[in-house]
C-alpha cells in the first residue's frame, strides 16, 4: 500500500540535504513556506465546499420537496436533519481523528459529502431526499477535524488567524451558495445542484490526497471510541474554562441562527423588501465575515488578545440584535448596514477566537475530542435557534431580538468571569 507519510516525510530530507548542501538556503526557506501553506488551502477549500453545498442547498430544499409532496412538518425536518447530523457526529470525527489522524478522517468526510450530493442528483423521492441531507451532514461534521489539524501546525499566536480561516470559509460559502443553487436549478435543473457541489468535492478530494500530510505526530491509539455525544458533551461540560467556552459559542450559534430565521421574515414583511434584495443583505453579511475572519483578526487578536476579543465579539452581538427590529423604514438602510456589520464583527470576534482558546487549553491527545464536541453543541444550537425565533416571532416580531440580545449580555458576563481567570496557556 502507498504510503503517503513516509515518501512526504522521505523527500522533505532529501531536500533539505541538497539545499543545504549547496548553500540554497534562501531556496529552501521559500518551498517550506510554500509547501506550509498547502494544507491551509486544502482545509479552505474542504469548508468552503461544505458550506457551499448548505448554501446552495438553501433556496432550494424547500421548494424541491414540496414538488415531492412534503408537508410542512417534513420540510422542516428536512433543513434541520443536516444540523442534527452534525450534532451527533461531530464528536465522533472528532475523537476519530484523535486515534487514526486527522488526515483520513478528512479525506473519508470528504468522500461521503460527494455521494451526498450525487444522490441528492438522483433524489425523485422524499426518502432519497432525506437520506442525501443525512449523509451531507455526517460528511460535513468534519469541521472538528480541520480546526484540530490547524491546531496541529500552527503555534498560539498564529492560531487565532488561522481559524479564522475557516470562518471566512464559512461566510464565502453562505455568500455564494444561494445564488449558485438559485442559478443552477432554474438555468439546468436540480439534477446539476448536485453534480456541480459533487464534482467540487472530488477536486477537493483529490487536492487532500496529495497536498495534505498527516498533522498529528503522536496518535492516541488506545483511546476509547463510544457514540455517545450526549454523554460526551455532559462530560465535557464538567471542565473549568471549556464549560465557559462551550456555553458562549451555544449561545452565540442560538442568537445567530436566531437572526437567520426571522430576519428574512422581518425584512419582506416589516420592509418590503424583495427575495433579491434579502439574498443581497445576507451576501453583504457573508462578505464582511470573510474579510474580517480571513484578514483582520489575526491583527486584531495580536493587538487585544484573544479574552478581549471574546468580550467585543458578545457586545457587537447584543448591539446587532437591538438595531434590527426598531429601524424605521426611512432609517432602514443605516440601522440595517450597522446591526450586520455589528453581526459580523462578533461573528469574526467569536468564532476563530473559541476554537483558539479551546485547542489551548484541552489535553494535546484530545484537542480533536474538544473541538468536536465545541461544533457537535452549536450544532445543537442550529436546530434549537430556529425554532425558537420563528416561535418568538409568531409572539411579537421584536421578541427574537431582544431575547436574542438578553442572551448575548448573559454570553458577555460569562466572557467578563473568564477574562479574570488566569486561564492556561493563554495570553
Amino acid at each position: 500500500m502507498y504510503n503517503f507519510e513516509s515518501t512526504h516525510n522521505y523527500y522533505n530530507i532529501v531536500y533539505v540535504k541538497l539545499c543545504i548542501e549547496c548553500g540554497e538556503q534562501d531556496l529552501f526557506y521559500y518551498n517550506f513556506r510554500t509547501m506550509k501553506k498547502y494544507p491551509l488551502v486544502v482545509l479552505f477549500l474542504t469548508i468552503f465546499i461544505g458550506l457551499l453545498g448548505f448554501g446552495i442547498i438553501i433556496p432550494i430544499l424547500p421548494t424541491y420537496s414540496k414538488e415531492l409532496g412534503a408537508s410542512n412538518f417534513e420540510t422542516g425536518m428536512l433543513a434541520s436533519v443536516y444540523s442534527l447530523m452534525t450534532f451527533l457526529f461531530a464528536p465522533l470525527w472528532g475523537t476519530l481523528s484523535d486515534r487514526i489522524g486527522r488526515r483520513p478522517v478528512i479525506i473519508y468526510s470528504i468522500i461521503i459529502t460527494g455521494l451526498a450530493y450525487v444522490m441528492f442528483s438522483f433524489a425523485d423521492s422524499l426518502l432519497i431526499l432525506m437520506l442525501s441531507r443525512i449523509l451531507a451532514g455526517i460528511g460535513s461534521a468534519n469541521i472538528s477535524a480541520a480546526q484540530a489539524y490547524i491546531a496541529d501546525i500552527t503555534t498560539p499566536v498564529n492560531r487565532v488567524k488561522n481559524m479564522g480561516m475557516i470562518g471566512a470559509a464559512f461566510g464565502l460559502g453562505f455568500t455564494f451558495g444561494p445564488p449558485v443553487g438559485g442559478f443552477l436549478k432554474s438555468a439546468y435543473g436540480v439534477e446539476m445542484v448536485g453534480y456541480v457541489t459533487a464534482i467540487l468535492c472530488f477536486i477537493n478530494l483529490i487536492m487532500a490526497y496529495f497536498l495534505l500530510p498527516e498533522s498529528l505526530k503522536e496518535k492516541n491509539r488506545l483511546k476509547k471510541y463510544s457514540f455517545r455525544p450526549v454523554r460526551d458533551l455532559v462530560h465535557e461540560l464538567k471542565k473549568p474554562v471549556i464549560r465557559e467556552l462551550f456555553t458562549i459559542n451555544f449561545i452565540f450559534t442560538v442568537t445567530f441562527f436566531m437572526f437567520q430565521i426571522t430576519s428574512t421574515l422581518l425584512w419582506k414583511e416589516r420592509f418590503g423588501l424583495t427575495e433579491k434584495e434579502i439574498g443581497y443583505l445576507f451576501m453583504y453579511l457573508g462578505l464582511l465575515s470573510a474579510i474580517i475572519q480571513g484578514g483582520l483578526v489575526g491583527r486584531l487578536n495580536k493587538i487585544f488578545g484573544e479574552q478581549k476579543l471574546l468580550l467585543a465579539g458578545n457586545a457587537f452581538m447584543a448591539a446587532g440584535m437591538l438595531l434590527l427590529p426598531f429601524a424605521t423604514k426611512e432609517l432602514f438602510i443605516v440601522f440595517n448596514m450597522i446591526a450586520i456589520a455589528c453581526i459580523a464583527v462578533s461573528n469574526g470576534c467569536l468564532t476563530p477566537g473559541i476554537s483558539s482558546m479551546l485547542s489551548q487549553v484541552a489535553d494535546k491527545k484530545e484537542q480533536g475530542q474538544v473541538l468536536s464536541m465545541n461544533q457537535s453543541f452549536s450544532s445543537l444550537g442550529r436546530v434549537i435557534g430556529p425554532a425558537l425565533g420563528g416561535l418568538l416571532y409568531g409572539l411579537n416580531f421584536h421578541s427574537p431580538y431582544i431575547v436574542g440580545s438578553f442572551l448575548m449580555i448573559i454570553a458577555f458576563v460569562i466572557a467578563g468571569v473568564l477574562a479574570k481567570q488566569k486561564i492556561k496557556n493563554i495570553t
